[in-house]
């Protein structure tokens, strides 16, 4: 990761999960990470190009995100209108997404000044060798993380995760050589998949998508806020 992005990264937590979701009590992260009993608020997924594509996928095999609406993310005045009456509905509900830095960083300032709550925030990067996956997550959100490693481990696909807590101590370090070599999509997938499971119970393996979806490369940026 190149110091752009991980300054990016850094600002966009400091912004984001501890100036939004971290600067209350711990009574204000969210019922769905709070409670012992998920509840499975409606969910908004903000998707963009073809690694949106993918996690909008995954997203949809989620038993907490079947019928999750989706937004195309963009920097046109619709998308930013659209999204800000979602914030402001004052209806309870999940925001999750995989777009590109520059949504990424409209979206995180509209969530901090609705007084929304990010518990989960990663940059992924994809490349020729794999993917590689940087996450900065509330202390609860811990499990997320751990799951996706765990449903990366099992595509195949070669990858590089590292989560951290809130706190600053790394909580997660895994990565595994390739072991096929159409899995550079499934990441994507994977990720919705997890995202949209969230405080849930499910365990069942992502949807297996490689042959459904172009191979990806560039860079991401993840996010799930609870408004």
């Amino acid at each position: 990761m190149n110091i752009e992005r991980r300054s990016l990264l850094k600002g966009l937590a400091l912004g984001g999960i501890a100036g939004a979701a971290m600067g209350a009590s711990s009574l204000s992260l969210g019922k769905a990470i709070l409670g012992g009993r998920a509840q499975a608020l409606p969910t908004l997924v903000l998707v963009k190009g073809d690694a949106g594509a993918a996690f909008l996928e995954g997203v949809r095999h989620s038993p907490m995100a079947r019928h999750a609406d989706a937004l195309h993310s963009d920097l046109g005045l619709d998308f930013i209108l659209a999204l800000q009456r979602r914030l402001d509905s004052g209806q309870p509900q999940r925001i999750i997404g995989l777009v590109d830095d520059a949504s990424a960083a409209l979206v995180l300032d509209l969530a901090r000044s609705s007084g929304a709550r990010i518990h989960w925030l990663g940059q992924h990067s994809v490349g020729a060798a794999g993917s590689r996956h940087q996450v900065l997550s509330a202390e609860r959100a811990h499990a997320c993380a751990l799951q996706l490693g765990r449903q990366l481990q099992a595509c195949g696909g070669g990858f590089d995760l590292t989560a951290q807590r809130q706190q600053g101590q790394r909580s997660l370090n895994l990565a595994a050589a390739p072991r096929r070599g159409d899995t550079s999509a499934q990441w994507a997938a994977t990720l919705g998949h997890s995202l949209a499971g969230f405080g849930g119970t499910d365990i069942a393996p992502a949807p297996r998508i490689a042959q459904r979806h172009p191979a990806l490369a560039g860079h991401f940026v993840s996010f799930s806020i609870e408004a």
